[in-house]
């Protein structure tokens, strides 16, 4: 359950006419629901700091969070109630959303070198490069929404952005053409048409806009989508979004550059063509500065896509290349200034603001996006604290994985081809009532984890509705993460459900999911020499990822069957250690509930080379880690990205 609700807007004041936040013009299924939670708040949280990482590990935790930069696991909305209630104000917001394109994005697994057995290298080196190990991937989130669902979530969501942004503070919202108008109209109804300043057309270039140039049913059928569109809008009209010491130059082109001319003075200007007068035509003299170049036009065409290759790839989907965010940290604000992004992914925004000198919060519900995150601006030596959102459930990694997970929790569920699967997850059958549908609470959307009267009313007169008369269900299970009053909710459940006889039974989602997250099993071996401590890792083993690897294999063989190819399954050693990607020791806390601080670390690269406490070294992994100091908790994250705590005995 929340602590509280926390309102988006201020109380008035005693006596003050009271206006009705939310308008709402737009006129779609679920306005009513909305409505119903923008005037009940913002649910608050437990937040518990599960990391602590400063450049010098002898500091203390900054006793504020004001004053710190932050990792925050957990929902947009939660996550803008603690900093609401933390009295926390933002300068700058770029978020890349979900694009309701109906795509899932996965995160592509690699194993690692094992230091032990020398003999697996050359194998490991072509899995790594084979461009077909596609099958060992890791579902981080699944963009399937329909509209309705998609704009009131981002209704609640851009509310609560607002909330929280200063008063000079202005935001970024990166879509396409998925749905982007949709949003750009709820963009101004939320911040006010008056306080829209650019619509930025991003044209990148990619591999399917390649695709298409060979490809003539594509190119017949529609033109090559390769711009992103980019809504620019500041909270309050009366200040300049772009920030007087800020820079928003690009250099001139070419063709200005070829045609610039240098008077007496040194003066340096070219001509723009204004017309013709008299069949002549006729030229202004423009002058430039070539060392500070030319004002950014709102067409962004010179900023290219993430390669493959890159140097700030960190192998996640839907990464942004640091060159966006650094013309739009640079435009909108000024050095010290608080950059947030609630729906963080790759971590590029927290990466470019630490460049820059600003101060960081990177929000996402992916565990995947907050170890990327911190493994980057680790690098960058950048100070900030891990805070994870106590919501009531345990995720695994992230809501898509959850999601699926549910289907192997609940004990004898199974697809029913005959229920609405927009309020049913499934069914299971009973021995005495025979077909019992389930519903489960959609984790991909955060407005869903309260089941709340609008959301039941909507179950019993609609969900029960679907249910064909030839099932002859009698009784449904009703999963939910919480409820604001269990007795009252009850009571409302048997005043409207009054025509049917079906039973509604309602079951905590935390009971499933408690026991989640299986931690690897770990054997190490720690001896000390002088004044180092030396810490080997002798076995390591997975049962999350030996189930990857199993799936792969079985694929690929069956795919080489059909196509008369050989397959070499891929297969792993006994002391599993090339599933390794990241470790840490803590030198400072046994308890196992404080928070971590990292007294020395190693991570393993893709390319099996390691970063060493945010320092790469062209170096392979030995498989061992060493501090100045006795050991007390080891962490270990596998290649999918579980992470398994011991203590150091």
């Amino acid at each position: 359950m929340p602590l509280k609700y926390i309102p988006y807007f201020k109380d008035p004041i005693k006596g003050q006419a009271l206006l009705d936040n939310f308008t709402r013009t737009l006129k779609y299924s679920g306005n009513d629901k909305v409505g119903y939670k923008i005037k009940r708040g913002m649910p608050l949280y437990e937040v518990k700091t599960k990391e602590i990482v400063h450049s010098n590990p002898s500091l203390g935790n900054i006793e504020s969070k004001e004053d710190t930069n932050l990792l925050i696991r957990g929902e947009c909305l939660s996550a803008c109630a603690y900093l609401k209630e933390q009295g926390i104000e933002v300068d700058l917001v770029y978020i890349d959303p979900p694009f309701a394109s109906g795509a899932d994005y996965a995160k592509k697994v690699y194993l690692r070198r094992n230091p032990k057995i020398a003999e697996l290298l050359e194998k490991e080196n072509e899995i790594e490069m084979s461009e077909d190990f596609k099958g060992f991937e890791e579902k981080m989130y699944g963009d399937i929404w329909n509209k309705e669902d998609y704009l009131n979530w981002m209704y609640e969501n851009l509310t609560a952005i607002k909330s929280v942004m200063s008063e000079n503070a202005s935001i970024y919202v990166h879509l396409d053409w998925h749905i982007g108008h949709y949003v750009k109209i709820l963009m101004d109804e939320i911040f006010g048409e008056e306080n829209f300043v650019n619509e930025i057309v991003w044209c990148r270039t990619s591999s399917s806009a390649k695709k298409a140039q060979g490809n003539e049913d594509e190119i017949s059928s529609s033109f090559v989508k390769a711009h992103d569109t980019i809504f620019l809008y500041t909270k309050n009209p009366a200040e300049n979004y772009i920030r007087k010491n800020s820079s928003t130059t690009i250099q001139y082109s070419d063709r200005v550059l070829k045609s610039l001319e240098t008077d007496e003075f040194g003066n340096v200007s070219y001509k723009r063509g204004k017309g013709t007068m008299g069949g002549k035509a006729i030229n202004e003299k423009v002058e430039v500065d070539i060392e500070k170049g030319m004002l950014a036009r709102s067409w962004w065409a010179d900023i290219p896509i993430m390669r493959h290759n890159s140097q700030d790839n960190v192998n996640y989907a839907t990464q942004k290349p640091e060159a966006l965010l650094e013309r739009i940290i640079k435009a909108s604000s000024n050095e010290n200034m608080i950059v947030a992004d609630f729906f963080g992914g790759s971590g590029v925004t927290a990466a470019v603001a630490q460049k820059l000198n600003r101060r960081f919060i990177h929000c996402d519900i992916g565990i995947n996006s907050i170890q990327t995150t911190r493994d980057r601006v680790k690098e960058l030596n950048a100070e900030f604290d891990i805070l994870e959102i106590k919501d009531g459930i345990s995720l695994f990694r992230n809501p898509a994985q959850t999601m699926d997970k549910l289907k192997t929790l609940i004990v004898g569920l199974s697809e029913n081809e005959n229920l609405d699967k927009d309020f049913w997850f499934g069914s299971i059958t009973d021995s005495k009532l025979g077909i019992v549908p389930v519903s489960v609470p959609n984790l991909l959307d955060s407005s869903s984890k309260m089941l709340d009267i609008v959301a039941m009313n909507e179950l019993i007169n609609q969900g029960l509705n679907t249910l064909d008369e030839e099932l002859d269900v009698k009784k449904v299970i009703v999963y939910y993460v919480d409820i604001e009053d269990l007795e009252e909710m009850q009571k409302f459940i048997k005043e409207q459900n009054t025509h049917t006889l079906i039973e509604v039974e309602l079951r905590p989602l935390s009971e499933l999911l408690d026991e989640v997250i299986d931690e690897d099993y770990i054997e190490y071996e720690l001896k000390q020499n002088n004044n180092i401590y030396e810490l080997t890792i002798a076995k390591f083993l997975s049962d999350r990822v030996l189930s990857k690897i199993k799936a792969y294999n079985e694929k690929k063989a069956a795919q080489s069957i059909k196509n008369g190819k050989t397959f070499t399954p891929i297969s792993i050693s006994e002391n599993g250690l090339e599933c390794i990607e990241y470790i840490s020791i803590d030198c400072e806390n046994a308890d196992r509930n404080a928070p971590w601080e990292s007294s020395s670390e190693i991570k393993i690269t893709k390319n099996s080379f390691i970063v060493k406490n945010g320092v790469k070294i062209k170096e392979f992994w030995n498989g061992k880690i060493t501090s100045s100091k006795k050991p007390l908790r080891l962490k270990v994250r596998n290649i999918c990205g579980d992470e398994s705590v011991v203590e150091v005995k």
